[in-house]
């Protein structure tokens, strides 16, 4: 490697790293546009004054579905008289957390920690939109996690009852989820799914061109001219298609083999530098699993990683020593954990026990114990 290829100590492979940070909002949102105009269609009513359509956006994960709901929230921001919030329900994944965003994305301050109920939550919030004549547009996103906790028939209730509650309140509610397996709609109660009706508009992977596309308007913004070539962009989106088409994957790869060109010294970007990234940028997905559990549900991760492939029985004994909560409590996780992807319960029958779960990781264990020290 000659001495021009060589980043001196102020230099930097990067123009704006911030650009390959996995929230950052792109100004070109590429090969979405039916998406954007079903969800504009949708949302029209609210800027005359009504209601609008309910939503629901489905597709694996990666394929643009919050960034839609956030390029279109940004643009009814300015619009007055339209309240918009997005929860994130890994997050905020009870009801009473899900109203307690919606205030404060109302009043701009959070509601008391302790010492108010539900109803009154749920009054204050729309007393303001029918004070205020507004129109609230609620987008649920990854709105599985309120599945997993059985919080999603009660919190869609209340938001699509609103107006019921209290006349001339007007919400609409955007439902995501990246759980291709979870029917939204069969799961809810029949009492939910007689009022839910929404639009649905569907997010499909990304193909290998249009991930070079992507990924390409990302290199232009996020690196120096010249540090990432035409070949290892490439090498980016094959191992980015490999991954099901997630486009997280390919903007975290592309940030990790830039830190490793730069640990290299070296001005450009290699595929040697992609392929070492990929070992970690492939689990972005389980990363963002990991940072959304409780502090007891990572406790049960841990400990299936260090005994992967027992039965339920048999772990449940480790986690009780460790936790000291009730074998109820401890299939209520078993089974998100599942619903989640990190982990298969499979029933098997055992000679003199009838019927046990095996437990497995769904990823590879030190894989796991590695994020979980992060």
């Amino acid at each position: 490697m000659s001495d021009d290829d060589m980043l001196s100590w102020d230099e930097s492979v990067f123009r704006d790293e911030h650009v390959l940070e996995l929230d950052y909002l792109p100004e070109a949102f590429l090969h979405r546009d039916e998406q954007m105009k079903t969800l504009k269609y949708a949302l029209r009513p609210a800027v005359r004054g009504s209601r609008p359509l309910n939503v629901m956006a489905r597709g694996p994960p990666g394929t643009g579905k919050t960034t839609a709901v956030q390029k279109l929230f940004d643009e009814l921001t300015g619009v007055t008289d339209v309240e918009v919030v997005r929860v994130n329900c890994q997050v905020d994944s009870t009801r009473y957390a899900v109203f307690s965003r919606l205030f404060e994305g109302l009043f701009e301050y959070e509601p008391p920690t302790s010492g108010i109920s539900f109803k009154k939550l749920f009054g204050q919030i729309t007393d303001h939109l029918v004070e205020e004549d507004e129109v609230l547009i609620v987008a649920l996103d990854d709105v599985n996690y309120l599945f997993y906790e059985d919080e999603a028939s009660d919190t869609l209730y209340s938001l699509l009852r609103a107006h019921e509650a209290h006349s001339g309140a007007k919400i609409g509610v955007i439902v995501v989820s990246s759980d291709l397996e979870l029917d939204v709609i069969e799961e809810l109660d029949g009492r939910v799914q007689s009022v839910f009706r929404p639009e649905e508009v569907y997010f499909s992977a990304y193909g290998e061109h249009e991930i070079v596309d992507i990924l390409e308007e990302r290199v232009k913004r996020a690196f120096r001219d010249g540090a990432v070539g035409t070949h290892v962009l490439d090498r980016v989106a094959e191992h980015t298609a490999d991954s099901g088409g997630d486009l997280r994957v390919g903007i975290d790869l592309l940030r990790r083999a830039g830190l490793n060109a730069e640990m290299r010294g070296s001005a450009e970007v290699s595929s040697d530098d992609v392929d070492e990234a990929y070992e970690k940028a492939k689990y972005v997905h389980l990363s963002r699993h990991l940072r959304g559990l409780s502090e007891s549900e990572a406790a049960l991760v841990r400990v299936l990683a260090e005994h992967d492939g027992e039965r339920a029985g048999d772990v449940y004994e480790v986690f009780d020593e460790r936790t000291d909560l009730g074998y109820t409590r401890y299939s209520e996780i078993i089974n998100k954990l599942d619903q989640l992807g990190l982990i298969d319960a499979e029933y098997t029958d055992v000679e003199g026990r009838g019927r046990s779960r095996a437990l497995s990781l769904s990823y590879d264990a030190e894989a796991i114990l590695e994020r979980l020290r992060e």
